[in-house]
């Protein structure tokens, strides 16, 4: 692998990424006025919408089995991205993304070997400590456990994409997966949500949905084939400093000493587990 090839797969990764948090401050700007379940339903609506006519999927590409697994995927994929929403109502962006990186951090270090299924989770939870501060109440505890909760929904996910990837061809099983979370997320949407709705709104949570995943998602495709699974799971480690600065920079979202070396914590912790672990790159960053 040339080192060009390796330095344009790393940039291509970060941008992934800063495209990500991106979408999350302008998420975290609708949440004031739709509230975090309507932030959530019209990002998903429209990336439902986009990967759907993009891929436009074809029946015979699924079997009775794989489509109930895509439909699966779906409600899981609907269920993280409701819980972080939620979460950001609560915690500063940087913050959250680092308790719900706990997520695919434990899938990574799950699937490492020896002293790593110890070390790498021991070293997150003291990030978590760092973080939550459950002794001083210096936290939101319920924004916590939001964000935790996206994490678990997100180490489903990834079992899941694993699974659906191996027996369904490319993108197709996220061409109905994602439709399916718009489709499932529509159900929790209070009725004052779209009383608030204008098409500024409309329009902003296209852009929200193209941040997040149409972006992120084309970029991982191709930095993935320029670089090795624990050079991308690594770099996609950078993710909840990523999101502190974004937060610091774009929402003047400040965090103490404590809260900062918590999300640098859980950053050396998932670049451990990413070393160790196995099939990292099929943690998926667009699901958010």
């Amino acid at each position: 692998m040339g080192g060009g090839s390796a330095r344009a797969g790393a940039l291509m990764t970060v941008t992934a990424m800063v495209s990500v948090q991106l979408g999350m401050a302008v998420a975290v700007k609708l949440i004031d006025h739709i509230g975090s379940d309507g932030t959530a339903w019209l990002r998903l609506a429209w990336a439902g919408l986009i990967l759907l006519l993009w891929v436009r999927p074809r029946p015979s590409a699924f079997t009775a089995k794989t489509f109930g697994m895509c439909v699966v995927l779906g409600v899981v994929s609907a269920a993280v991205s409701l819980f972080f929403m939620a979460s950001l109502d609560r915690l500063p962006l940087g913050t959250a993304t680092a308790l719900e990186f706990l997520g695919p951090l434990t899938v990574a270090a799950a699937h490492g070997r020896g002293l790593a299924r110890v070390l790498w989770p021991g070293l997150a939870a003291l990030g978590v400590i760092l973080l939550s501060q459950p002794f001083s109440g210096g936290v939101d505890l319920k924004g916590v456990m939001l964000a935790l909760a996206a994490g678990a929904a997100w180490a489903l996910y990834i079992l899941l994409t694993q699974n659906v990837g191996d027996q369904v061809a490319g993108v197709t099983g996220l061409a109905v997966s994602m439709p399916i979370a718009g489709l499932v997320s529509t159900f929790t949407v209070s009725s004052t949500v779209f009383e608030r709705m204008t098409w500024q709104v409309v329009l902003i949570g296209l852009g929200m949905a193209i941040l997040l995943p149409v972006v992120p998602f084309v970029l991982e495709l191709l930095a993935l084939r320029r670089l090795t699974t624990a050079a991308f799971g690594t770099l996609m480690c950078l993710e909840p400093a990523l999101a502190f600065v974004v937060g610091f920079t774009l929402l003047d979202q400040e965090l103490g000493v404590s809260a900062i070396i918590g999300i640098f914590v859980v950053v050396i912790a998932g670049v451990g587990a990413a070393r160790s672990g196995g099939r990292q790159a099929d943690m998926h960053i667009e699901v958010g």
